[in-house]
Parts: C-alpha cells; structure tokens; sequence
C-alpha cells in the first residue's frame, strides 16, 4: 500500500477509537491499542477488533468502489465449519444501495482444547456497484461486517476519493454486550445501534463486544474521553451469565463507570439501558452453561444462595439500575433510564431463537422501538440543546 492510499484509508475510517498498521494495511480498532494488556482475555480482543458499526466514509462521483480487505472471523465448536460470508453494505447519500460478500477469509478458533488456533486466510477484494453519472459528487459509506476483524489493504475507484468531511450530526457512543455487537444481524446495517443511529440522525460508535461488557474501566476511559455528545451503556446480561459480578460488587461498579464518563463531562446525556428479555436468567442466576457441542444454554440453578450477597438475575439488574439513575438524576438531570423490556421483551421470544440474542428481525424491532422511545427522544434534545449555540454566537 502506497503512502497516499494508506492516509485516505486512515482518514476514512469511522466509527473506529483506534488503528492498527502494520506492514499490509490498516485494521480499525474499537478500544484503544494501549488497553490490550489489561483485557486478558483473547474474547475481549477478538471482540473489540471486530468491525460493528465501523465504516469508510468517501466523497466521490464514482460509479464504483474497490476495496482490498483480509477479514478475520471468530469461530467456536458449535459453529459448523468451513467458510462464511462476510457481508458489506454499501450506501449513497444516507441510502443503502447495495451489499457485497466475500469469502475465504481468516479464522480465530477459540474455546478449543488445544488453546486459540490461527487459521491463515486470502485477502479478497469488496466491489460496490454505486450507480450515479461519474460526475456529481456523493457520500459514499461502506460499512464493514460486524462479525469479522477487517485489515484494510487497497482502494480504488473510477474518480478521485477523498475523505468525507464530518456529518454534523450528534455523536453518540454506546457500549453493550453482544445484543449491541449484533453478530447475528444479517447484514451490518440489522446491527441494531447502527439503524436507531439513522433513524434518530446520529453518528455512531458501537462499543458492543460480544460477552464482554462487564463494566471495564478501559471502556469507561474510551468513553470519557471521546468528546461524545451522547453516551449509552446497556448492561447486565453478560454480568449474570458469566456470574462475574454479585449486587456487592456490581452496584458501585455500575456508579464507577457513571463516575468516570463524568470527569469527561458534567452534562453529556447519558441513557442507562437495563437488560432484553432472557428467560433463562429472568430469576436464574449464572454462570450460563454453554454445551460445547451444541451451542445450547442455561441458568445454572442456585441451591443454596449467599444471605449476605445473593447472586444477579435479569430482574435484580433491572431493578438495581432503575434505582442507581434514579438516586444519581437527582443532582444529576442529564441521566436517564430505559427499561430494556421496552425494546424487546415478553411478546418478542418468538424473534429470540437461542434464548439469548435476538433473530435479524428482533434487532430490528429493537433499533425501531428505540428510536421511537420517548426516554430517547429526551435523551436525544438534551444533547441538542447542549451543542445549540445560543442566540449571537457562531
């Protein structure tokens, strides 16, 4: 890759917190490479590499786009083997036009005996049919799939690309478990935060990491220090499946994180998000067992449970945030609740296939019911209100 592509590539990411180069290309990242050594966790870095809601923004009268790509995908036992697309969309002026899939790509194998195995790949190269008449220029996003790491190695075109200035929308940073990462989502724009974004008109960050929102400090510092108009966090499920938090600890975990994207900001709203629906663990606390040949997954019964500090379920998550925000919002009017039942729930299990994540469809019901929530809409105009200059200012 020549100097030029490499900075165009470079300026064209968004929805990235970082990149890593090295020799081939570019590959964004969506926590900062510092943080590496204090995840611990090969999840945690696979997750945080993968591209949700990562795209490249251009402007250009192209009629079509190439990009040279290595993509990396996660696979785990019960997966069944061989290739799988890894899926583009590509969009005009704000409007989706098309999708390309390719294959072929690399594998992380984890949760194997043997320890994570590296599956070498080929790199492929992504085409975007664009339409137009080669002479006016447009907002050209490609979004990059959110199942697969991506390296970005080439781009060309059939006009000159230069990076797109800023969108001048809001920009909101959400973090979330893997019903905000959206693996399951059949294209990356079903991946639910991306949809609301369009809908409600923001700029979005995805910091959904599938089994791994656990309230991470390192997340909390990204966070804060992105100079967001909006935060979001939608918490609970991966700390009671992976049992990895009681109420003891969980409580003051959920007012340090608050307390950190406070030192980035005294007013930046922020929308607290409590769990979906999950019926294995509404009153059943985990760790959820994973059959590992299957996929399959369940509570794990409590038979005689800590008096002093009972273990989390779904209902106690609800209810434990429900009285953080509101014991917070009283000094602090720029936090809000969102029941998360609200975004799926009860009605909803037939768009829950596994027991746990949503189908496509139920990610799209969440990204509509989101954006038509009343909690958001005022979420939404504090942030407009807040980034309004006054009257005589510029």
């Amino acid at each position: 890759m020549d100097e030029s592509t490499r900075e165009l590539l470079r300026a064209s990411v968004r929805g990235a917190v970082d990149i890593e180069q090295d020799a081939d290309g570019l590959t964004p990242l969506r926590l900062p490479r510092r943080v590496r050594p204090q995840m611990d966790s090969d999840w945690m870095r696979i997750a945080s590499e993968q591209a949700s809601g990562v795209r490249l923004e251009f402007e250009t009268a192209a009629t079509w786009i190439e990009v040279t790509v290595e993509t990396t995908g996660l696979f785990l036992p019960w997966i069944p083997g061989g290739d799988r697309w890894s899926v583009f969309s590509w969009m005009v002026d704000g409007h989706p036009v098309g999708e390309a899939r390719v294959t072929g790509g690399s594998k992380m194998h984890l949760a194997e005996p043997g320890g994570p195995r590296f599956e070498r790949g080929q790199p492929a190269v992504v085409r975007g049919e664009l339409g137009g008449d080669g002479m006016t220029v447009r907002r050209v996003t490609v979004w990059l799939p959110q199942t697969e790491t991506v390296q970005l190695r080439d781009v060309r075109a059939d006009a000159p690309l230069r990076p797109a200035a800023p969108s001048g929308q809001l920009r909101w940073w959400h973090h979330g478990s893997s019903i905000s990462h959206c693996i399951e989502a059949d294209t990356p724009l079903g991946v639910w935060p991306v949809r609301a974004a369009s809908d409600l008109g923001l700029d979005v960050t995805n910091l959904g990491f599938a089994a791994n929102a656990h309230l991470d400090p390192f997340t909390a510092r990204a966070m804060r220090d992105s100079g967001a108009d909006l935060w979001s966090l939608k918490i609970g499920i991966n700390i009671v499946g992976g049992d990895t938090m009681k109420r003891r600890t969980f409580i003051p975990a959920v007012h340090g994180f608050l307390d950190t994207l406070r030192e980035g900001s005294s007013d930046t709203p922020i929308l607290v998000v409590s769990p979906i629906i999950c019926p294995m663990h509404e009153d059943t606390p985990g760790p959820t067992v994973t059959d590992p040949a299957t996929g399959q997954r369940r509570g794990t019964p409590v038979t005689t449970p800590d008096i002093f500090d009972p273990p989390l379920t779904l209902r106690a998550v609800r209810e434990i945030l429900r009285d953080i925000v509101a014991l917070r919002a009283a000094d602090d009017p720029a936090l809000h609740y969102l029941d998360g039942l609200e975004l799926f729930g009860d009605a909803d299990l037939a768009e829950l296939p596994d027991g746990l994540h949503p189908s496509p469809a139920g990610y799209r019901l969440m990204a509509q019911r989101f954006a038509a929530s009343p909690t958001v809409a005022r979420w939404v105009a504090q942030a407009s209100r807040s980034t309004t200059p006054a009257v005589g200012q510029t």
